[in-house]
């Protein structure tokens, strides 16, 4: 276990272990953490989903496109 699995995550931070086991809905592709924004990004998808009170929003509509 690495000491950021040790650490509790702050309300807008995203479980790391969580992290590992997610994948975009769209692409089945992986998704890349953007602590900056709150978002998970899937650049396949071109899409990145919203991180709420550390939940991760995967449900397309609640996405925000990344191409515009």
């Amino acid at each position: 276990m690495n000491q950021a699995d040790s650490k509790p995550t702050p309300s807008g931070d995203i479980d790391p272990a969580l992290l590992e086991i997610l994948v975009c809905p769209v692409t089945k592709g992986p998704l890349r953490y953007d602590r900056e924004r709150g978002e998970l990004v899937s650049e396949a998808a071109r899409l990145a989903y919203p991180i709420r009170d550390g939940i991760p929003i995967m449900l397309p509509d609640e996405a925000r496109s990344l191409d515009g």
